[in-house]
């Protein structure tokens, strides 16, 4: 069985569809010896071909970027050589998708639906008919959870033929040990300093600046640690004009090391502020490490993950008061804390495994080729 996986970027350009297109390639492969293949987008405009992992990946030229989706009009001349059983197109990626409706092959169609389109509106006023089309022709659209097929208005028209298959991830990674890897030095406030953690990209749906507005609201004062790209370019200033630049950790891309961050955090907390955070799977991560959780009511899949009084505490998005509310409780209560990491600890392995989501995945290629 052949199983062709289509998106705009692939490793090493990290993110969170980034990261499950490589763990489905990966992960078919090794264990259910499914023949994946990538198609997807080089950084340049040179197109290059070859392996990883394991994997053949074709990467085809761009000739630019618009609304953060590469130009590449290499992608129809490739889906028309390359031959699959199944293709596997994760949504939104419109240059790509258009390209298979162009491209007319017979083979059969799934659609990862990862997110509506919330921000590029005037985007969507054009491609709303090509997106209905590329819907209606889909074999199966597979939502990452039932919260976010309900509430989207797409996924609503269409669920006779959507499936909900949820991230998974690499428990075992993320299990507390202590520590670990992560520098005490950097990450903590003294000897009996909390840690708040975030672990994310920045990007204008995080909702950061709310938690750095939040954080000269929370005592004990808390140290605040953020792993991710881009972030202290954009909220370093923000922190100095609030005095708590002493209390914020802009650590980078934490590659390796990242577990040890979860392990020496005391409260995990994504502060999203718009409906294209449709899932976290940080949230994932932090529960599998044994941390309690904040997150944001966006009518999303996080509110699915962590719920709310039973792995941590859901509050209003867009509302630093509510967020150190939330983090005070839980800094200030270590029973609560535990009880709600053990839940999700147990939810994570319950329902969020890598090798679940693989076994859920190989169950619908092999239905539908």
């Amino acid at each position: 069985m052949r199983v062709l996986h289509v998106y705009k970027d692939y490793w090493p350009v990290t993110g969170g569809i980034e990261g499950n297109v490589r763990e489905l390639a990966i992960g078919l492969r090794r264990s259910y010896g499914v023949d994946t293949r990538v198609l997807a987008t080089s950084p340049g405009r040179r197109g290059r071909r070859g392996t990883v992992d394991g994997v053949p990946v074709w990467q085809v030229g761009r000739l630019g970027v618009v609304a953060r989706a590469p130009i590449a009009p290499g992608l129809l001349w490739a889906l028309r050589r390359l031959p699959c059983d199944v293709a596997d197109l994760h949504f939104p990626y419109p240059v790509g998708e258009l390209a298979y409706l162009a491209a007319g092959r017979g083979r059969r169609l799934v659609v990862t639906y990862h997110s509506d389109i919330v921000r590029q509106q005037a985007l969507l006023a054009v491609y709303r008919p090509f997106l209905e089309l590329l819907l209606r022709r889909a074999d199966r659209i597979v939502a990452t959870s039932p919260r976010y097929a309900e509430t989207s208005p797409w996924l609503r028209r269409f669920g006779d033929r959507v499936v909900v298959i949820p991230y998974g991830i690499d428990v075992d990674r993320f299990a507390r040990t202590g520590a670990a890897s992560c520098d005490h030095g950097q990450a903590q406030l003294g000897a009996d300093a909390p840690v708040v953690l975030f672990v994310g990209h920045y990007r204008y749906y995080k909702g950061l600046e709310h938690l750095i507005r939040a954080l000269p609201q929370v005592d004990p004062p808390a140290r605040l640690v953020l792993v991710g790209a881009g972030i202290e370019a954009e909220l370093a200033p923000l922190a100095r004009q609030l005095g708590v630049a002493d209390r914020t950790v802009f650590a980078g891309e934490a590659g390796a090391a990242l577990p040890g961050y979860y392990a020496a955090a005391d409260v995990f907390c994504l502060p999203s502020s718009h409906r294209s955070e449709a899932f976290g799977i940080v949230l994932l991560e932090a529960m599998a490490a044994g941390l309690p959780l904040v997150s944001t009511e966006l009518g999303t899949g996080t509110s699915w993950v962590n719920r709310d009084g039973d792995t941590g505490l859901v509050v209003p998005p867009a509302d630093p008061a509510a967020l150190a509310a939330a983090l005070n409780r839980l800094l200030g209560n270590p029973d609560l804390r535990r009880r709600f990491g053990a839940a999700g600890r147990a939810r994570v392995e319950a329902e969020f495994t890598l090798a679940r989501m693989l076994e859920r995945r190989y169950r619908l290629y092999t239905e539908l080729a």
